[in-house]
């Protein structure tokens, strides 16, 4: 994702989940619902979708999947707030580039609240649920999405510690179980470039992979000044990107898509990660409390090393890439120079456009598979990357050696286990390396 795509789905991501009372359903509803079919009814294949999360990357992903083809339709969705659901549903019904006849919303089908999201579950004619919520929410939507029956797309990351990557590694298998297909929003792994080059380096173009270098630095992001009325959870719902325990720091909510590259390209996930990391410009009490540079030494089996950094800090030189180094040469992947592959000198480079936006690709591919009943569970390698991007932020908030032993089983719980609007919410300590106990 390069820099302009983050003020697409990035900067304005995953602004809400949930704020009040849920909705009452009623028997308006079920007599709305008579217009809709039972889930893949005989002589018909139509995709309902019900979306989670209404910030700027769930409308998207919500205008990307009714973008991926014909028999499409968004039925209904939920948000924490029900300003940001009502404003998405506006600009869904503006996209120019979709038929109006796909949206089909009424207020019935409308949930806000922090319970919100399990209203949408139970309708029984959705069949494809968009996930777009706070990582920090997402394990157990995930979960409750899967034990429902139901078809998922989710966003990433998926879980923001220990207990949330256990639990979304056994939604993996239980989504296997019942058959059930799961897309999650690292778009790389659909994009025609990265295809290409991963083709060659697993087929063994630059040899065995020795190293690599991953990285996401850029700017400043977004912040939501806080409003009369605001409670300290409301707060930090919609500033979610700089609470640990909503995005999982920026390492794990966005610097994941490099990491995930590095991974593919090796076929393996981390075994163990030192890292460097602070806070140092981003300092005000705006910004929560993660931090905003990281440096991480990853290792990989084989003793294969890949160097990631990522930075958020306005004024520093940018870069959104990913590299490997392999015994017989070496692939670049994104950034200024595209994809090539070089032996001393280049032997090939990606010329071609994206004629689809990986984007909307990873909901055509999805939903391909679901109408074809093919198996298509994205799931455990994603949660795999995400789990070594945990890695390395609990690396660099201990300053210790963590192995990814130590990160799958860490019992460091950041959700809250009860969640309210009224009273009083601290803002964690930063943590300081050395000092911090993290595991």
């Amino acid at each position: 994702m390069s820099d302009s795509e983050t003020n697409r789905s990035d900067i304005t991501r995953r602004d809400a989940v949930t704020v009040g009372a849920v909705t009452a359903v009623g028997a308006a509803v079920a007599l709305h619902f008579g217009k809709l079919r039972p889930a893949f009814a005989a002589g018909t294949d139509e995709i309902r979708v019900g979306v989670i999360g209404c910030g700027g990357r769930g409308t998207q992903a919500a205008v990307d999947a009714l973008k991926a083809g014909k028999g499409v339709r968004l039925v209904a969705a939920a948000d924490a707030f029900p300003d940001r659901l009502e404003d998405s549903l506006k600009r869904i019904e503006k996209d120019e580039d979709i038929s109006k006849d796909v949206v089909d919303v009424p207020k019935e089908r409308r949930f806000s609240g922090l319970d919100g999201y399990k209203k949408l579950l139970e309708i029984p004619e959705i069949n494809y649920v968009v996930i777009a919520s706070p990582p920090g929410f997402k394990a157990a939507q995930i979960q409750a999405t899967i034990e429902a029956g139901k078809h998922l797309f989710t966003e990433k990351p998926m879980a923001v510690d220990g207990p949330t990557i256990r639990a979304c590694f056994e939604a993996a298998k239980l989504a296997d179980q019942k058959k059930l297909g799961v897309g999650v929003g690292l778009q790389r792994r659909h994009q025609k470039s990265y295809l290409e080059s991963m083709k060659r380096i697993h087929g063994g173009q630059i040899g065995e992979i020795t190293s690599g270098r991953v990285f996401w630095n850029m700017g400043s992001l977004w912040t939501k000044p806080r409003q009369a009325g605001w409670s300290d959870l409301e707060w930090q719902m919609r500033n979610w990107l700089y609470f640990t325990w909503l995005s999982g720091d920026h390492i794990v909510e966005q610097h994941i898509h490099n990491i995930d590259i590095a991974q593919w390209a090796i076929g393996k996930p981390a075994v163990a990660a030192v890292a460097v990391g602070g806070r140092q410009q981003r300092t005000d009490a705006a910004y929560g409390h993660i931090f905003d540079h990281f440096a991480v030494d990853y290792e990989y089996p084989n003793e294969a090393h890949v160097l990631s950094m990522c930075r958020q800090i306005p004024g520093c030189a940018n870069d959104v890439s990913e590299h490997v180094q392999g015994t017989k040469g070496r692939s670049d992947m994104a950034g200024k120079a595209g994809h090539m592959i070089t032996k001393g000198k280049s032997i090939w480079r990606y010329e071609k456009n994206e004629d689809t936006s990986p984007y909307v690709q990873e909901h055509i591919d999805l939903i391909a598979a679901i109408r074809k009943g093919k198996p298509y569970n994205e799931l455990k390698a994603a949660t795999e990357s995400n789990l070594t991007a945990i890695m390395g932020r609990m690396a660099a908030y201990s300053g210790k050696r963590v192995t990814w032993e130590m990160a799958l089983s860490s019992k460091e719980s950041l959700v809250p286990t009860a969640l309210a609007f009224e009273g009083k919410m601290k803002t964690p300590a930063v943590a300081i390396p050395g000092a911090s106990d993290v595991i």
